[in-house]
């Protein structure tokens, strides 16, 4: 039996809701797919291990960190800057710092610019894989280890950057659950090492 008239419209548009409220929920992480895949908006990549490739021409990679508005904790790159050569593995640091007088809990997100060098700028570790827990008082450095990809030369548009900015914000996030149950005195967050 064929729909006609009225109940045909009807259905029609909520075929059209369904398909619509569908798009938008796997939107976010289609988008998150599309920029990690691509590099799309200064997302970095991801290794598992240290480029094979270790080209002559070098790179300067600066550093900057910032926090959410209401973030309570300190944090800072160690250093500003550094030169590396493409596809050589570097290491830097942050520093974290909890001034309160209760555990807080972060997580950090990051990009790169110029946007088009994201594609080329590989993680092989880092502090913004996992949350992090201060303790009151507690001072952190957290490392971040990366290599840029040596494909970067023959990229139409990266080839010609010269400077990357790796940049982080830490916003807080809850404390995980059964953190209170913990012994809080050896604690100090996933992947950090304390001073």
């Amino acid at each position: 039996m064929a729909l006609q008239g009225p109940k045909k419209t009807v259905v029609q548009l909520v075929g059209v809701v369904v398909l619509m409220g569908g798009l938008s929920w796997a939107s976010v992480p289609f988008y998150d797919w599309f920029c990690r895949v691509t590099g799309f908006g200064g997302v970095t990549q991801v290794a598992t291990a240290g480029s094979e490739t270790i080209l002559d021409r070098t790179i300067k990679v600066r550093f900057d960190g910032s926090k959410e508005r209401g973030m309570p904790w300190e944090f800072k790159p160690v250093q500003r800057e550094m030169e590396i050569k493409l596809g050589e593995t570097g290491l830097a640091f942050y520093e974290a710092y909890n001034p309160t007088d209760r555990p807080v809990a972060g997580q950090a997100s990051y990009n790169v610019a110029p946007y088009q060098a994201g594609g080329f700028f590989e993680k092989i570790d880092c502090f913004c894989f996992t949350e992090q827990v201060l303790q009151p008082g507690e001072r952190v450095q957290m490392p971040v280890t990366f290599y840029v990809d040596p494909e970067i030369i023959d990229d139409r548009d990266a080839k010609y950057v010269h400077t990357i900015t790796l940049s982080y914000t830490f916003h807080e996030i809850d404390l995980p659950e059964g953190y209170a149950a913990l012994d809080t005195g050896g604690n100090t967050g996933a992947g950090a090492t304390t001073n």
